[in-house]
């Protein structure tokens, strides 16, 4: 098969016969704010051949700081159909499924419920990130997970680990102790930094364990942690099969 020109250098870096397993590959993307939009793109651009997105959630102008689609010319439209139309106008020949809806309970399940390759968890809130990694998990199906990039500065800290070996991070303590309770305890590789978060750059809107907090961010830090993600989900297909 020949190669569409605009991927001639990932060819040539990793070979025609693991670009094709990109082009095989389906990716599940949920959440596509500062992180998991990132991760996206890098997906579209590595060549794979199909992606899921989830976000039920429009573009307000606190997302320009840090968001890859928050544009003037965006504002108050769905992060899912302006990603899709970005990564559409990237490889028109990717296969996208949009799911402009924030998911929970039994539709999660029934988005989990086809042979993704990878599963990326891009959520910033607790509930839901582990019913996704619980139920995604449940199914055999590989997952790497976003922690928080928020209130940190330093890049050279972020960092891909178990989750049992994360440490300094807020959601990362929460995510193993309701993943404990449901069996998971390592085998989920996430990607967190070893900085401690500024404690002064969060402000707490509603208290208890799932608290819902506004966190201060950098525009570098989450598309950092999304291009990581994508890194996990490249090199992991290529190594397999």
């Amino acid at each position: 098969m020949q190669t569409e020109f605009w991927l001639e250098r990932t060819e040539l870096l990793i070979g025609k016969e693991n670009l094709q397993k990109l082009k095989d590959a389906h990716i599940l993307v949920v959440g596509l704010g500062g992180v998991g939009a990132y991760a996206a793109e890098n997906l579209c651009r590595a060549g794979i051949g199909e992606l899921t997105i989830v976000d039920g959630d429009t573009l307000h102008p606190s997302n320009k700081n840090r968001q890859l689609i928050a544009l003037k010319s965006t504002m108050g439209k769905s992060k899912a159909q302006i990603l899709n139309d970005r990564l559409q106008d990237i490889n028109p020949e990717l296969k996208i499924n949009i799911i402009p809806s924030f998911v929970k309970d039994n539709q999660m399940i029934d988005i989990l419920n086809k042979p993704y390759d990878y599963v990326v968890d891009a959520i910033d809130t607790l509930s839901p990130k582990v019913y996704l990694i619980y139920h995604a998990r449940k199914k055999g199906l590989k997952v790497v997970s976003s922690l928080g990039s928020g209130g940190r500065m330093d890049p050279t800290k972020v960092t891909i680990k178990d989750i049992s070996k994360s440490y300094n991070c807020r959601l990362g303590f929460l995510l193993r102790k309701k993943l404990r309770k449901l069996g998971i305890s390592k085998g989920l590789k996430v990607v967190f930094s070893e900085e401690k978060g500024d404690k002064r750059a969060v402000i707490v809107d509603e208290p208890g364990e799932n608290k819902k907090s506004t966190v201060g961010t950098i525009s570098y830090m989450p598309p950092i942690y999304g291009c990581f993600c994508a890194s996990v989900v490249i090199q992991d297909i290529i190594e397999s099969k």
